[in-house]
């Protein structure tokens, strides 16, 4: 089983029709027709939406998302029309909020490998391949690509696992053109971002994109782009081929989860357990380290006071950010 531990009542705002509540964005409709994308502070972990938030995870999330954008914007558009918060929205809803164009979304995951690991590298030690791609012997965990790769992979729903899929089935899908496009599209967008990482002394091992046509038939990118959720960012000076590698994500929760503290088995029929506050704090503080190392700008300073957990007494120091390695998760 998987899914929403227990899934939450969309905010009711007035001029906003609510669509669809994800695994961590709520969608709505505004009365001028765009989309407004709300990211709340849920997390996910072994396909199940934990009944525990991660204070600030949301907006970090969103305005990552954002910087990337402006890195982007001479590769590719945007879906983003404004940030502004809607008339009437909670006072929560700033800093996490986009109002987006409607776009005719490309029912494909476009992901990027520069590096193997995950379900990539499950899919190497059986057959040699990643999404029917060769790769030479002898990579292990974590080995460099000789170049970076597309892996595609069918979008699922909240609960289901994304299945890795080949080009051609993506072809398929949504015809030659767009395929083709959509591969020079991304591996483009990964070449920059890694690059930009990298100067940062950070290794973007990989990532994945949503991309949607507006009315004229551009490529447009969509939803978050290059965040801790969507890709797996590495510490250069710590990356070690063989091993699993230290990773800015959500490692405490799996590593938590996986271990016999929680009582909790992931390929079991039990929903998770609530994670205790050691996890929430240093999970919270790898997505603001991960925020304040790419973006070079102080987390705290530029979008307020550090946000806790109801129960943190306010005098409490903001969480330590050490680092530890995460098992692999596709």
């Amino acid at each position: 089983m998987s899914g929403f531990v227990e899934k939450p009542e969309p905010v009711q705002v007035p001029g906003l029709v609510h669509l669809h509540t994800g695994k961590v964005r709520d969608l709505y409709r505004d009365e001028d027709g765009n989309l407004v994308m709300v990211a709340s502070d849920r997390m996910s972990a072994f396909d199940w939406v934990l009944p525990t938030e991660i204070p600030d995870k949301g907006r970090v999330l969103t305005q990552l998302s954002l910087w990337w954008f402006d890195q982007l914007a001479d590769l590719v558009p945007n879906h983003v029309i404004s940030t502004d918060l809607p008339a009437g929205a909670p006072a929560d809803w700033a800093g996490r909020t986009m109002i987006c164009r409607n776009l005719d979304m490309v029912p494909v995951e476009c992901v990027a490998r520069g590096y193997l690991t995950g379900s990539g590298l499950a899919e190497y030690e059986q057959t040699r391949t990643v999404c029917g791609l060769a790769l030479p012997e002898g990579l292990v965990d974590g080995s460099e690509l000789p170049a970076p790769i597309f892996t595609p992979a069918a979008k699922a729903e909240v609960g289901e696992h994304d299945e890795n899929v080949s080009y051609e089935e993506v072809a398929r899908t949504v015809g030659a053109e767009t395929a083709a496009a959509l591969r020079q599209l991304t591996l483009a967008v990964y070449s920059r971002a890694r690059d930009i990482a990298r100067d940062r002394g950070i290794i973007l091992a990989d990532t994945k994109f949503e991309f949607g046509h507006a009315a004229d038939g551009t490529l447009v990118a969509a939803d978050e782009v290059l965040t801790p959720d969507s890709s797996r960012f590495w510490p250069a000076d710590q990356w070690q081929p063989g091993r699993t590698q230290f990773s800015y994500d959500k490692q405490y929760v799996r590593n938590w989860l996986n271990s016999p503290d929680s009582g909790w088995d992931p390929k079991g029929e039990l929903p998770p357990p609530a994670l205790p506050r050691e996890v929430v704090e240093q999970t919270r503080g790898k997505y603001i380290e991960a925020y304040e190392r790419l973006t070079g700008l102080n987390w705290a300073a530029h979008h307020g006071a550090p946000r806790r957990p109801a129960s943190e007494p306010a005098s409490e120091s903001a969480p330590a950010s050490d680092s530890a390695p995460a098992p692999t998760e596709s």
